[in-house]
């Protein structure tokens, strides 16, 4: 474990919706002025390569589909990205020139001529590694109709330069098994990329630091409808100040104190020290995998099979 304090940054800051280069040059601008704050672990919002269309019902209400919405949703699909892919091999090599680990939220396009789109997470790793991917289990109401679902798979926590890495997306942190999983890899920077900028998602942020015994991190998105093309329908309406989505990116401490946010209404990057050793200071009371558990009352069994539809036995078998 490591044990020197280390600067890490939240950015808050908003996709260009449909335009996935300028997006990822605004990324690259963003990770590098935070690594010349010093930072070592960079966590980024949800979505935020890709694009969260927040307010658009893509055409669908409950038994019908409109032209306009399949011809968004291929916008959609052609604005996302392969994993790996020309993107990712961009931000390793911006992640070893600035020295730290990132956290970076997309929109990936399932490989081998698939279909579906998914929310994932990506992890960097300082010496410019791809170290690997998260998959959202469970996209939320409507986010159901443009996102498919991860599995298992995808479940597990990475070995970053700053310590072990973990990166659970927006309601998914509600999932208490999912959390469980996390915290059984000896999570110590625990990564929420969000899009959801209610002042009660502070307070579960605070509980899960509390629970788990790590750093939350969580990055939130500050969008307004000026980042979306002119014929993007967006319930909000179509002035280009009106917010879309307003931030509230935070880091907390192992014990559940507030060491930076939560901020909104602007773009911002937010930094704080961390102190690894506050980990298992917060641990002397309470392990929640640990001495606090119960293995002979309560037990979780993940499935982690990648999970597919058709299977191809080798030749001869």
């Amino acid at each position: 474990m490591r044990k020197d304090p280390l600067t890490a940054a939240v950015v808050q800051a908003g996709s260009i919706l449909f335009d996935t280069q300028r997006t990822l040059d605004k990324f690259c601008d963003l990770a590098r002025d935070a690594g010349r704050r010093g930072a070592k672990l960079i966590v980024f919002p949800e979505a935020f390569i890709g694009g969260y269309p927040k307010g658009n019902h893509f055409g669908a209400p409950v038994g019908s589909r409109s032209a306009e919405g399949r011809d968004l949703f291929r916008r959609y699909f052609e604005a996302a990205i392969d994993v790996p892919g020309p993107e990712t091999e961009i931000i390793a090599n911006l992640a070893r020139d600035i020295g730290a680990d990132i956290v970076v939220g997309v929109i990936e396009r399932a490989g081998e001529g698939g279909g579906t789109l998914y929310c994932s997470a990506l992890v960097f790793s300082a010496e410019g590694r791809f170290l690997g991917k998260r998959r959202k289990l469970m996209p939320t109401a409507a986010e159901r109709l443009i996102w498919g679902f991860g599995d298992g798979s995808t479940l597990s926590a990475f070995d970053g330069a700053c310590g072990k890495v973990g990166a659970v997306i927006c309601w998914e942190n509600y999932m208490p098994m999912l959390r469980m999983a996390h915290y059984a890899q000896g999570v110590q920077y625990y990564c929420a990329p969000t899009v959801d900028d209610r002042d009660n998602w502070a307070g579960t942020m605070r509980m899960i630091a509390l629970e788990g015994r790590a750093f939350v991190l969580s990055a939130c998105q500050f969008m307004t409808r000026a980042a979306a093309p002119p014929d993007f329908s967006a319930v909000q309406g179509d002035d280009p100040n009106t917010v879309l989505i307003n931030g509230g990116s935070l880091i907390v401490s192992p014990l559940g104190e507030m060491l930076v946010g939560p901020v909104r209404g602007k773009e911002t990057i937010l930094t704080a020290e961390l102190d690894p050793r506050d980990i298992a200071r917060g641990k002397m009371d309470f392990d929640v995998v640990g001495h606090y558990a119960r293995p002979d009352v309560f037990d979780l069994r993940i499935n982690t099979r990648a999970q597919r539809p058709v299977i191809f036995d080798e030749e001869g078998t």
